[in-house]
């Protein structure tokens, strides 16, 4: 608590860092849990930590019976069992894209989150890796001579089209299955219901959405076209015409998702769509009961990506005795040291 009468807070910490100088040697969890005392964005890490344990913490509260008729199995409107607390993961496609993908994919594996919220890049990079590898390169490689090349620069890794040529070739089948299913069995495709098929298809355990569709964790990208699956639905529309996404039913599933929920989490790596999309649907109860923000963006400019939490506090997107935190830092760094520190050491490994 910070002082406005010119004196120390109640109880003040001491500034402290780690001690490397320990005869026993490193400590990499010693280290981290020092980050609490160390100051600036090492502060507001260890901060981040306490409030993800909180969201775990509930999670595993065994939610009280509201009556002795109660069933046992109590589950949500998506057919999953209902925690104490659902921890809504939000992820930019840059991640996907990065080694982070690795850290994604152990908390979906492992059922520690309950709803995925990304964007179009979020999903086809998923799929893509499993088709074909993703490679370093350099932030300073010239556009010119990878085009000229055939290579896509993202940040500092490189993507060959021919990754793209073969998701092209894995995904239009399953696209004429899904067009089939919709004329001669009605079937209504949402952007998560053509996720969850694609993490079936796709039948690979590298991979984020294979995970997700086998533990029935709903994936929401209400910007699905906006990537390579939106050039692979266009050229499908002209192959082979007339197949329908419904956005409508995503944002009732993806907003009673929050509305059924005893109590909700959000952890949300970088900004725009994801960030607001969960943002927005918590506002649907009245806000979020713990936040995390990871981000490099700044608020002067007004934009969502760079709204701090307490923004979200006047839209009654988080609750306003929430105690949440935003990290101003790069997401590949944070995110895995985030999870080394909260879901790796809580929940047991699935072997």
């Amino acid at each position: 608590m910070v002082s406005t009468t010119g004196k120390l807070p109640v109880d003040p910490v001491e500034v402290r860092g780690y001690d490397f100088n320990d005869p026993e040697g490193v400590d990499y969890h010693k280290l981290l849990k020092m980050f609490k005392t160390t100051g600036f964005q090492a502060t507001n890490f260890g901060n981040a930590v306490d409030e993800i344990n909180k969201m775990i913490k509930k999670k595993l509260t065994p939610i009280p019976p509201k009556d002795s008729k109660e069933k046992e199995t109590n589950l949500n409107r998506v057919g999953r069992e209902m925690t104490n607390c659902s921890i809504f993961l939000g992820y930019t496609s840059n991640l996907i894209s990065s080694g982070t993908r690795e850290t994604i994919k152990y908390l979906v594996k492992n059922n520690m989150v309950d709803c995925l919220v990304t964007t179009a890049g979020g999903i086809e990079e998923d799929f893509i890796k499993c088709l074909a590898p993703t490679f370093l390169g350099d932030f300073a490689l010239p556009g010119k001579q990878l085009r000229m090349g055939g290579i896509n620069r993202t940040g500092n890794l490189l993507v060959p089209n021919d990754n793209y040529c073969k998701f092209e070739d894995w995904i239009m089948p399953i696209l004429d299955k899904m067009l089939e299913e919709q004329k001669q069995e009605s079937t209504i495709w949402t952007p998560s219901t053509m996720i969850a098929r694609l993490g079936k298809e796709i039948d690979n355990p590298d991979s984020v959405y294979y995970w997700a569709y086998k533990n029935n964790i709903p994936v929401f990208s209400p910007a699905l076209t906006d990537g390579s699956i939106g050039d692979m639905i266009y050229f499908h529309s002209y192959k082979n015409p007339g197949l329908i996404l419904d956005i409508a039913g995503d944002v009732r599933k993806m907003n009673n998702q929050t509305v059924y929920a005893e109590n909700t989490g959000m952890i949300i790596l970088g900004g725009g769509l994801v960030k607001h999309h969960i943002c927005n649907a918590n506002m649907m109860r009245n806000g979020a009961n713990f936040a995390v923000y990871v981000n490099t963006a700044n608020e002067f400019d007004g934009s969502d990506a760079g709204a701090r939490p307490d923004e979200a506090v006047s839209w009654g997107k988080i609750k306003m005795d929430a105690t949440p935190v935003k990290i101003y830092g790069e997401a590949s760094m944070v995110f895995p040291l985030l999870v080394a520190e909260t879901f790796a050491r809580t929940f047991k490994r699935e072997e």
